[in-house]
């Protein structure tokens, strides 16, 4: 009896010792699976180290056409926006109300174009409730602002038929190709006009050239939404989005999970 209870405890200990190198084996060889492989295939935009996508983000958006130019919000936001993780992963897109200008950025937070744009002829961060159910011509003149916020911006049309990009659907605001019916508005030559108080002349929807609509706007919200983020002209950038500033306050990947849930139930 005791012999067949020392080969038990023998062989117990030996599936044990089997089952931790196995263990260990195993571990090891994820390891060096996981960083090997490429890390776009499996999503590692979300388990990438902060401090790496902030490098990168800073490195290329210091060295891409237009951002040299862009204005201190501009690149403050596009910053965080790549630290923060703040886009889940999709395209995004920057409207600078204070200079009128509009930046498209890849998935990556690559500059992928820049241009001027048309904005609504009042100045102001919001929009006034019920706004888009009105007919445009009972919009009085210090009610035309182009609202600033973070917005999830989808393909549609709009009641010309028209394809547009619609930045806030229930207040009538959209991206779409500078509008022409009224010669005497003179769209085209206030969009290629440097003084910025040319650039407010809609009813609060953004205008922007039509080769560029089509060129950037257009492939990008093609197929998916993507994240608008128009600047405010009155309000603070940390009050509108709840934003801080990369370079003084370094990565704080803490944030990150909690505002990637808040964030999720948006989309």
């Amino acid at each position: 009896m005791s012999d067949i209870r020392s080969w038990l405890v023998r062989m117990a200990r030996s599936e044990i010792a089997w089952g931790v190198c196995a263990g260990v084996f195993l571990g090891i060889g994820l390891a060096v699976f996981l960083v090997k492989a490429d890390p776009s295939n499996y999503g590692a935009r979300w388990s990438s180290a902060p401090n790496a996508i902030v490098t990168s983000a800073l490195s290329r958006q210091a060295s891409d056409a237009g951002m040299e130019s862009a204005a201190d919000d501009v690149r403050y936001m596009a910053n965080w926006i790549a630290e923060s993780r703040d886009a889940l992963g999709l395209p995004f897109v920057i409207v600078d109300k204070k200079n009128a200008k509009v930046y498209v950025f890849d998935t990556d937070a690559r500059l992928r174009g820049a241009s001027p744009v048309l904005l609504g002829s009042a100045s102001g961060d919001d929009t006034v409730p019920g706004i888009g159910s009105r007919p445009t011509e009972q919009v009085l003149p210090e009610e035309r602002t182009t609202p600033a916020g973070r917005f999830v911006g989808e393909r549609g049309h709009n009641a010309r038929g028209e394809d547009v990009v619609w930045v806030d659907y229930d207040a009538g605001v959209s991206m779409h190709r500078v509008l022409t019916t009224n010669p005497e508005e003179r769209r085209l030559e206030r969009i290629e006009s440097a003084e910025k108080q040319d650039k407010r002349i809609s009813y609060g929807c953004i205008n922007v050239p039509a080769a560029f609509y089509e060129a950037h706007l257009q492939p990008v919200f093609a197929s998916h939404r993507a994240i608008v983020y128009v600047l405010p002209e009155i309000k603070s950038l940390d009050e509108v989005f709840g934003s801080y500033d990369v370079a003084a306050a370094g990565v704080r990947p803490s944030n990150t999970a909690k505002k990637t849930s808040r964030l999720l139930e948006r989309i």
